[in-house]
């Protein structure tokens, strides 16, 4: 099987573009579906409620991204690791999920 490799540009692409709207959509499913208190998912997350708050209102993160259903899928996978403390993905599998999307635009 020839995989194409990774590469750091893909990755900052990720990073600059993509995360931000996926972490604003994990963080609000962790309050609104999962029920965290924005405390408690700032705990989590080690940052402040304010940017709980920024994330939930959409003042972080851009609302405007449309997430494949395989994105999704793996935003809900990230939510449920804060939520329950058990992770399987890595920031390669979300970078790499990612890169399909932006292949296609």
């Amino acid at each position: 099987m020839n995989q194409e490799p990774c590469l750091l540009i893909h990755c900052d692409v990720l990073v600059r573009k993509m995360l931000p709207s996926m972490r604003a959509e994990m963080v609000s499913r962790l309050v609104s579906e999962r029920g965290l208190s924005q405390s408690e998912a700032a705990r989590r997350l080690g940052v402040t409620r304010a940017a709980i708050s920024q994330y939930v209102s959409r003042k972080r993160g851009n609302s405007e991204v449309r997430f494949s259903s395989e994105v999704s899928t793996l935003i809900d996978r990230w939510a449920l690791a804060l939520d329950t403390g058990e992770s399987d993905i890595t920031l390669c599998d979300v970078c790499k999920c990612a890169k399909k999307k932006l292949d296609r635009l």
